[in-house]
């Protein structure tokens, strides 16, 4: 059975970006049934939720026609604020982290009147019971193996079990696993429940993409 790879990219160029974009367009295919095209993952940090900053203007991504399935990762404060302008054609999925929203529910509400997915994020040190309130309403949770913010970090070892917790009082819940991710750790994730893969420095930084996310599917 292949895992679902979802390539991250994390840059503070949008012609970085969308350079990125090609290169793994080719590559990145769905995973039948549960999803009709491939996805990729734009991080996007401002300096307020983490201390770096990536590529965060919005409005660029309405020259984007290419890529069929964007979801974006808002490492963002003020969630509640900030998240009308994320809200937008090319888009189809929202992930933001619980540690930034006083209003979940609110957030939540936005982006279905929006008609995008939604997705919640949690910091290693988050426990996992912060999501049950959300089990019914999020349609996938992203258990982050890092802390927020520069890709190439190590995976804190304490998230396994974070995983394994989660799955097991939320068989249908989609779990999505960001950060630190490689042949050994996401073999690891994939045996304690997730779903998909979220990868940036073990795709970009190889010398051959291709061979790097096929490894991943196969853990």
């Amino acid at each position: 059975m292949k895992t679902e790879i979802i390539p991250a990219i994390n840059t503070d160029s949008f012609e970085e970006l969308k350079r990125r974009i090609k290169l793994v367009e080719p590559f990145v295919n769905p995973v039948p049934p549960r999803r009709e095209a491939g996805w990729v993952q734009f991080d996007i940090a401002d300096g307020t939720f983490t201390k770096n900053t990536t590529w965060h203007n919005a409005e660029d991504l309405l020259s984007l026609k290419t890529f069929p399935n964007i979801e974006v990762h808002l490492m963002i404060n003020n969630i509640e604020e900030r998240i009308e302008e994320w809200l937008i054609a090319p888009v189809k999925r929202i992930i933001f982290h619980l540690e930034a929203a006083k209003n979940p529910d609110f957030v939540i509400e936005k982006c279905r009147k929006a008609g995008k997915e939604v997705g919640i994020a949690i910091n290693p040190d988050t426990p996992w019971t912060k999501l049950v309130p959300y089990f019914q309403k999020a349609d996938l949770f992203q258990v982050l193996g890092v802390y927020p913010g520069l890709a190439g970090q190590k995976f804190q070892e304490e998230c396994f079990d974070k995983i394994t917790h989660l799955r097991k009082q939320c068989k249908n819940c989609i779990i999505e696993v960001d950060g630190g991710m490689n042949k050994e750790t996401a073999k690891k994730v994939v045996e304690a429940g997730a779903d998909i893969i979220v990868a940036a420095s073990a795709i970009f930084d190889s010398r051959d993409i291709k061979k790097a996310i096929e490894e991943l599917k196969n853990v």
